[in-house]
């Protein structure tokens, strides 16, 4: 099939890989000509493992492709994916302005019958939004549909995600524009749910806020655990083999980061207030979310007694491994409140370190984990980075001015970083 991925942000360029990948002609877009003009060239503009050698083969085999012109890709199309992004407003509202813009763009240039999808997170009667400017300006009277097709993917694991899939999730009230999207997804073989575009554009909004408000809720018991003696491990452990609850995303720590569950959360906020509803649960997630930042400065504080003028060690700057995302990352937060209070900061992360450098300032970069450490006050753990859990203690501690490990992701056994001979302070353990 013929399909136009709008936008070559993160979603977009993943999408346009995978369908690419799937045996698609893809043309990819975007108004950005520094950003086309690199992927031309095989420059990829995020890290994503395994996207760079998607990207690669398909523009070789020539299934992928990268421009600015957006009116000839419409043409040439059958499928439209609208993957522009939808930034938070100053009240926490979506901005649609982008898509706004491409749904105008489309309906003056489409000379045939078009499936137009909503890929971008956007709120809930948004399609019919979408709908109604696409009928404003179609030129050529040409007939359309308009589908939400909800994305899930994570970052750090977006190609896997795209090509095995939990689920699909298609909102359309045409006949015609599901069966292209059944043959479009064909190649996966995973269930495909079909609900009308209402429904799509909620579920996805209500899937990270779920998400989010369960991290916020072990988070909570962490905190609890620490004023208890409890171990929010072993808590974790005994609530997740509830087949009603599950393990997944009862990691205690210092709180989720990333665009999407910050982002997606407030929007949801608003979303419901706008529908007449007060959403206090998510409110309450949010409150949770900022506090545990603040919680695990103080974890510093009452460790090193004076913040001023010692040397801190950071390990991990980006919001979660295996990605370079920045956004909302809590190491922002938590390194800026150090800063403040006279703190010198040593900081190693294995991607997002050239990112870091955009929004952090005064901070000593360093090659590896063991420049990070050296002459430190205290070594701090902010992203769970594969790399972290092995390294060598005995070369750690003969670096370090004080033997002070204070773990934000509980990626250590508290007991093996005694007998390794440091003082470990972790998240919700009762060791502090």
């Amino acid at each position: 099939m013929k399909i136009a991925v709008v936008g070559a942000g993160y979603v977009g360029l993943v999408t346009a890989a995978c369908f690419s990948e799937l045996g698609n002609e893809v043309i990819c877009i975007d108004i950005d000509e520094s950003k086309i003009r690199k992927l031309n060239e095989g420059i990829i503009p995020i890290y994503e493992p395994g996207l760079e050698e998607l990207v690669k083969k398909n523009r070789k085999e020539g299934r992928l492709h990268f421009t600015t012109d957006l009116k000839k890709s419409i043409r040439e199309s059958e499928i439209i994916f609208i993957c522009v992004g939808t930034p938070p407003r100053d009240n926490g509202e979506a901005d649609l302005s982008a898509v706004e813009n491409v749904a105008r763009i489309i309906a003056e240039v489409m000379d045939s019958y078009k499936v137009i999808v909503e890929k971008s997170t956007v709120p809930v009667k948004t399609g019919e939004k979408v709908e109604k400017s696409i009928k404003a300006y179609n030129i050529h009277k040409v007939d359309f549909d308009v589908v939400s097709n909800p994305e899930f993917l994570r970052e750090g694991s977006a190609v896997n995600d795209f090509m095995h899939p939990d689920r699909i999730v298609v909102g359309c009230e045409n006949e015609r524009a599901k069966k292209a999207m059944e043959k479009l997804y064909s190649p996966l073989k995973s269930k495909i749910l079909f609900t009308d575009i209402k429904s799509a554009e909620i579920i996805k909004h209500a899937s990270n806020s779920f998400l989010a408000t369960k991290i916020s809720f072990i988070n909570a018991i962490a905190n609890i655990c620490e004023l208890a003696g409890a171990d929010v491990e072993k808590v974790a452990e005994g609530m997740g083999l509830d087949k009603r609850i599950g393990r997944s995303f009862l990691d205690a720590g210092i709180g989720y980061g990333g665009f999407c569950f910050p982002k997606d959360a407030e929007a949801f906020i608003r979303i419901s207030e706008k529908l007449g509803y007060d959403f206090k649960l998510l409110k309450a997630t949010q409150e949770i979310n900022h506090h545990q930042t603040k919680h695990f400065v103080k974890k510093i504080e009452k460790a090193l007694w004076v913040v001023k003028s010692k040397t801190i060690g950071v390990l991990g700057l980006a919001f979660k491994p295996n990605t370079d995302d920045m956004r909302f990352a809590p190491s922002i937060d938590i390194i800026q409140e150090l800063q403040k209070e006279g703190a010198k900061i040593k900081a190693y992360d294995p991607e997002s370190m050239e990112r870091s450098k955009e929004i952090l300032n005064d901070i000593e970069y360093c090659e590896n984990p063991y420049d990070a450490a050296e002459n430190a006050d205290a070594l701090l753990i902010l992203t769970e980075w594969n790399e972290f859990k092995e390294l060598d203690f005995k070369k750690l501690k003969s670096l370090m001015k004080h033997h002070l490990i204070i773990d934000g992701r509980n990626i250590y056994n508290s007991d093996d970083m005694k007998k390794e001979g440091f003082n470990y302070i972790s998240i919700g353990r009762g060791d502090v």
